[in-house]
């Protein structure tokens, strides 16, 4: 006899339901069973329901009798889409209709496809029953063993082809559109939600590639000394400055034009064979990015996070607490920071603040994602990346993710797959919240089990989408329709911000796929606009999320929001409605050069008599130095650090002691020095790296080892390498313009400028701003080694070295645009840096436990960490962010910063006890608020000075110069050498502590 057992859905309140499966259920709808022709003696083949409280039978039904053994519950869905219930029946393969859905059992993830009914045949010893129902089935497998065991003990079993999921559950609102609901319903899975999401720590320091030396050379290099003999200037032709340094003002309409179009000079070999491979990186035109946010995407096993702040994204690759291929969304909240123990080294209350890793928030999937998934990359520029998840055996992409930093959604390109939404935390409810962006865009309410709301905006491709398509499937996920074309949105509502959902409605649909960046400067005034390009909806605004330096320079505060979401390193991100930035800094250090300069009292280029004397004594000896020997050592750093030495010593014996025949003697030995390394003849040259783009140190090809020359060749810290370098290119073109059209000088110098901070994105043979982010306002050392805490960078000190490097080799070769950029960057850094790395007592930005140590240690993108790569010492820590002590230095440490940092480490009695480098980086330091102190300690009042207290980029004779000259304002002014003999009386009383400042 044929039984025929039919579901019909009618309207009802919701109910809550128990069950003997591992998962309860609450049902929108009352099920009704009607088994009309089923007469009692009959096998039974009844659905085998859970106990569920007010389900109602139109006829008395028994429920079969099961056991583990015999009868395992398993879950179907009805093929008009509708409701999903458990069932117990055997099955045969059957012609597949056109309706494909998605159900995740205990197990695994399953497609199920619906088909069309056709009678089942049992078969036994005794009897025969023929069942027909409206079933989907799961093509898995060759073969299952289905059996059900009739009331007189009979079993009737049948092979079939495709065998259903173990185990399942139902959700309270049925996949398809149903009328008789409205868009306030709530699914509900009341269940066991998953274990293990709090995430977790990395707390060791990666040091894989990172430096362990200390940044500055043996001291026996600089105790090498040679013969000085000075020259007769009066035969040197054309020799001296003709350039003026000094400027007031400085007009460029663009700023970002190119620096050169050629390859790099000839002596500069190319190879194609770095050791790091471009792993799914996909062809294109641009030179490859090396030092962005997003580098852990094409690194190690690619599953490592990247910060685009608020959110962190990550391929979860079959890992996690989903065990999903989808792509991961993460949000932290300041609640979840693990804070490091204090140590010794700590002025602050912890020893490092650590967000979560591995929490799986959301994670945009597809059913077709499985263990052969592949990530690919395309479209690598400076503040964005395509990120692409390819399911195996596929040609295509099956979903696309345009990740731009500070988009204000997450959003997923769907390419005729079916939209699987996991959760690692736990989904609570689902409602589906209607239509929205004028019927386009669909969105619903996630409720995870911590608490917070996840939107999510459906914008689908397809004809004859059915608006309400995605059912909560479980505690972990929600499903889509089949086949699905379009974009999946996701973004976290705020937990104390009323018009939240309002804001983000009024830009769903809408992404950013990259950015423009445009700038101009008049006067001492510089702007940058970064201009969004747009996918999706492109009538709706964008949504990006400014980080705190940006909304202190943002140019009018339209479209600024109350949507607000915690960074993990970078404060309190604001959300903005708007296509384009533009952000003004209207006080560019535009007069500051060679000399000492501070921001109150610019230019400080007179010194007195006394002093004057000092650095010649000073300078005579340093210059007697063996200058080739220390600036070859085998490491563009230490050379770069020493020739820039050199320079700065020369630069104040000819400008500020007006001592010609000294500066110029030694100008001869550092152009020789500086010539070595322009043929490219140092110890490991360089060579042109063809497959990422850019110049890298031949070391590690020769030796193998990643952390030669502080990873110089995985283009570890090449803005601290080159910017040395450009500092001391410079000063030898001022001091000699004809240099800079001999040979390939100019050529050579401008090819480190363009590997480190290139002003444009189109050369074909570097990419745009290597270093420099001109999104987080700072550059990144990190290079090609993959991070679980991203990117991080150690000496925000040497960062803005790379930038006044910039400005100053701009203003030489009279490149405005180069010079402008410098400006600007310093511009960015003074105030970025206050924020995020240099913390005053107010420091509202970072976790008030931190904030106490004054700097940052190493800032990643995800922690920061009180410490260094070469150890944990108090100097080297705070040191690290001093050196080197140069004109831009009191732009980014100002005098309130520096004051509470002495206080914070008592320095004024720890300092004298070092006899090291680093009490010379101390002691230059406290020449910002104590320049009295700090030139009787470089000039040997107390006769306890000695070179193994200054680094091997320092010198007495600079120090001398820059202690003095920062009381300025006191006896100085801005044409040098002019002040009167009583003036320079005072000055040097002053300095010798007979009169006060």
């Amino acid at each position: 006899m044929q039984a025929l057992h039919m579901l019909v859905l009618i309207a009802s309140s919701q109910i809550s339901t128990t069950s003997a499966l591992p998962y309860a259920v609450g049902f929108a709808s009352t099920v009704i069973v009607h088994d009309p022709d089923c007469p009692p003696e009959e096998p039974p083949h009844y659905p085998v329901w859970p106990s569920v409280q007010g389900i109602e039978y139109t006829t008395p039904l028994t429920p079969a009798p099961h056991t583990q053994d015999h009868w395992d519950p398993t879950a179907y869905q009805i093929n008009d889409g509708q409701v999903q219930v458990s069932y117990s029946v055997a099955t045969e393969p059957v012609e597949v209709t056109s309706q494909s859905t998605t159900f995740l059992s205990s197990s695994e993830v399953t497609r199920f496809y619906t088909y069309t009914p056709m009678p089942r045949q049992f078969t036994s010893g005794t009897s025969t029953s023929t069942s027909t129902v409206y079933v989907t089935v799961s093509p898995q497998s060759t073969a299952v063993q289905s059996t059900a065991t009739a009331s007189s003990g009979v079993v009737l079993s049948e092979t079939s082809a495709s065998p259903p999921p173990d185990q399942s559950f139902t959700t309270s609102i049925p996949e398809g559109a149903l009328t008789s609901l409205t868009t306030s319903e709530v699914q509900t899975v009341t269940a066991p939600q998953p274990t293990n999401t709090t995430g977790a720590v990395n707390t060791p320091l990666e040091t894989s590639g990172n430096p362990t030396k200390q940044p500055f050379p043996s001291l026996s290099l600089r105790l090498n000394s040679t013969s000085l003999s000075l020259i007769d200037t009066a035969t040197l032709s054309g020799v001296g400055p003709t350039a003026n340094p000094d400027i007031t003002s400085i007009s460029a309409a663009n700023i970002f034009q190119p620096i050169a179009t050629g390859a790099p000079p000839a002596q500069i070999q190319s190879r194609s064979d770095h050791p790091v491979p471009r792993l799914g990186i996909q062809q294109q035109q641009q030179k490859l990015q090396t030092n962005k946010f997003y580098g852990n995407f094409y690194l190690g096993d690619q599953t490592a996070a990247t910060w685009t702040h608020p959110y962190s994204v990550s391929w979860s690759a079959g890992q996690g607490q989903t065990k999903s291929y989808g792509l991961a969304v993460s949000h932290v909240e300041r609640s979840q920071v693990t804070y490091g123990q204090k140590t010794s080294s700590d002025a602050g209350d912890s020893s490092y603040f650590a967000n979560l890793l591995g929490i799986q928030s959301l994670v945009l999937s597809a059913v077709e994602l499985g263990s052969g998934t592949t990530l690919t990359t395309d479209t690598l520029e400076a503040f964005s990346i395509n990120v692409n998840l390819v399911a195996a055996g596929a040609t295509s992409p099956s979903i696309t993710f345009p990740l731009c930093q500070g988009m204000g959604f997450v959003t997923g390109s769907y390419n005729s797959v079916t939209p699987l939404i996991q959760s690692g935390v736990g989904i609570e409810s689902l409602t589906y919240a209607g239509a929205v962006v004028n019927g386009t865009t669909f969105k619903y309410r996630a409720l995870l089990t911590d608490g917070f709301v996840w939107l999510i905006y459906v914008i689908p491709k397809n004809e004859g989408y059915s608006q309400n398509s995605f059912t909560l499937v479980s505690p972990v996920s929600i499903q889509g329709p089949g086949s699905f074309g379009g974009y999946i949105q996701v973004a976290k509502v705020p937990a104390d911000s009323a018009d939240a959902e309002t804001v983000y409605d009024g830009s769903a649909g809408v992404y950013a796929t990259a950015v423009d960046i445009s700038g101009s400067m008049a006067g001492s005034t510089g702007n940058y606009s970064l201009s969004w390009n747009k996918g999706g909806s492109v009538d709706q605004p964008l949504l990006m999320f400014a980080l705190p330096h940006h909304l202190e320079s943002l140019a009018g505060r339209a479209g600024i929001t109350d949507v607000m979401l915690q960074t993990t390193t970078k404060g309190m991100a604001t959300a903005i409605q708007a296509d384009s930035w533009t952000l003004t800094e209207p006080d560019l250090p535009i007069d500051m050069a060679f000399n000492p300069w501070s921001p109150t009292d610019g230019d400080l280029g007179t010194l007195p008599l006394n002093v004057i004397e000092a650095i010649n004594a000073a300078g005579t000896a340093e210059l007697g130095q063996n200058i080739s020997m220390q600036t070859n050592v085998g490491s563009m750093y230490y050379d770069g650090k020493a020739l820039a030495k050199f320079a700065a010593i020369i630069y104040v014996i000819h400008d500020m002691a007006d001592n010609a025949t000294l500066a110029l003697t030694g100008l001869q030995e550092l152009q020789a020095a500086f010539a070595v390394h322009v043929d490219n003849l140092q110890n490991y040259p360089l060579v042109y790296d063809s497959a990422w783009g850019g110049v890298v140190s031949v070391s590690t090809y020769l030796s193998g080892n990643a952390g030669d020359d502080f990873g110089n060749t995985y283009y570890n810290d090449h803005h601290f390498h080159y910017g040395y370098f450009l500092y001391a290119a410079a000063v030898i073109g001022y001091l000699d313009p004809s240099w800079l059209s001999q040979g390939t000088n100019k050529d050579w110098v401008n090819m480190l400028v363009r590997d480190y901070a290139n002003s444009v994105a189109d050369d074909s043979y570097f990419p745009f701003s290597r270093a420099f982010d001109w999104y987080s306002g700072h550059s990144w050392a990190q290079g090609v080694f993959p991070s679980a805490d991203g990117k991080n960078q150690e000496s925000s000190s040497e960062d803005t070295m790379a930038s006044y490097g910039i400005k100053m080799w701009g203003k030489i070769i009279n490149d405005k645009n180069m010079e402008a950029r410098g400006n600007l960057m310093l511009a960015i850094q003074a105030r970025s840096l206050q924020h995020y790395y240099l913390y005053k007592d107010d420091n509202v930005d970072q976790p008030a436990e931190f904030i106490g140590n004054k700097a940052a240690g190493i800032l990643f993108e995800n922690k920061i960490h009180h410490t260094t790569y070469f150890g944990a010492n108090v100097e080297y820590i705070q040191g690290i962010h001093m050196l080197p002590l140069m004109p831009m230095s009191t732009l980014i440490r100002t005098p309130k910063f520096v004051q509470q940092e002495w206080d914070a480490y008592s320095f004024g009695t720890y300092a004298p006890t070092l006899n090291s480098g680093w009490q010379g980086v101390l002691m230059a330091d406290l020449a910002i608020v104590d320049p009295v102190t700090s030139y009787n300690f470089f000039s040997n009042v107390s006769g306890d000075f000695h070179y193994s207290m200054l680094d091997g980029g320092a010198s007495q004779t600079w120090y001398l110069a820059w202690s003095a000259a920062l009381r300025g304002s006191s006896y100085g002014t801005k044409t040098k050498r002019d002040g009167g003999a009583e003036e320079m009386r005072v000055a040097e009383k002053r300095l010798e502590g007979e009169v006060g400042w």
